[in-house]
């Protein structure tokens, strides 16, 4: 099972120190939500989590190798990453937006074997798009594009996934249709997944663990019950919060919040 954990990991923008000194260890075979109000470190933590910003000090290990003294290639078969907001080229269509998963086992110019082919056609069914699968991404409703990106993700067939803010710009349906489809991802194949999120009711429902950020800190993880709890809500968002446990999931939840003044 691929792990993926950072030690003393300090992130910055050019003399600006974002994440300082940084220790996790993302848990393997579940869900982990990264919480925290805007301009905290979840994006770019993530970001270099991936190797998609470097970092400014520390060491970030995958599977117990130094993730940047590890192949790329190598890396593409154990890790997905889905940015924020991502853009297919116009006319691209669903099927060959998902066969781009499968880079990282072509060698040149190949072509798709029959592996690869197999893996799109599972990667479409599991999603629920195989009726799009000849349609353009940019013609798809918001919840079938953002799906049509993680099946790509999971075409990749790797046993990591980062998400930074899968349900961004989604209405409460489309939201949920993400989340209940990585949560079967989850479930049914193991796969590890890590995800910035901003709804906290989504994060506690959906995620096995969950991290607090606040200016680059952790300020509190485990589980949702241990991390969504009202003095941990308050020092983290400089809120006061009702929590009640949900009876539909047994989970805790944000029922109303105000500012503290």
């Amino acid at each position: 099972m691929t792990t993926l954990t950072a030690e003393k990991l300090t992130i910055g923008y050019e003399e600006r120190t974002i994440v300082k000194e940084l220790d996790l260890v993302f848990p393997s075979g579940q869900i982990t939500a990264i919480i925290g109000p805007n301009g905290c470190g979840k994006s770019t933590i993530l970001k270099t989590m991936a190797r998609l910003h470097p970092a400014s000090s520390g060491a970030i290990y995958l599977d117990g190798k130094l993730i940047h003294q590890t192949p790329t290639k190598e890396i593409a078969k154990k890790m997905a990453v889905l940015p924020q907001s991502p853009e297919a080229p116009g006319g691209l269509s669903v099927y060959e937006l998902i066969s781009y998963g499968r880079t990282p086992y072509l060698s040149g110019f190949s072509r798709l074997s029959q592996h690869d082919r197999d893996m799109v056609e599972w990667a479409l069914n599991v999603t629920g798009l195989t009726e799009f699968k000849n349609q353009a991404v940019d013609t798809l409703s918001g919840g079938q594009r953002q799906r049509a990106w993680i099946a790509m993700a999971i075409a990749q067939e790797t046993n990591l996934l980062l998400l930074d803010e899968p349900t961004t710009y989604l209405d409460l349906a489309h939201q949920l249709e993400v989340l209940q489809l990585l949560k079967q991802l989850n479930e049914d194949d193991g796969r590890t997944i890590i995800m910035v999120i901003h709804d906290l009711n989504h994060a506690a429902r959906f995620a096995d663990y969950m991290v607090a950020l606040r200016g680059g800190e952790i300020i509190n993880q485990g589980t949702p019950e241990h991390v969504m709890t009202a003095p941990v809500l308050k020092k983290v968002f400089n809120i006061e919060t009702a929590i009640v446990t949900d009876p539909r999931t047994s989970k805790p939840a944000m029922i109303s919040y105000d500012l503290i003044k």
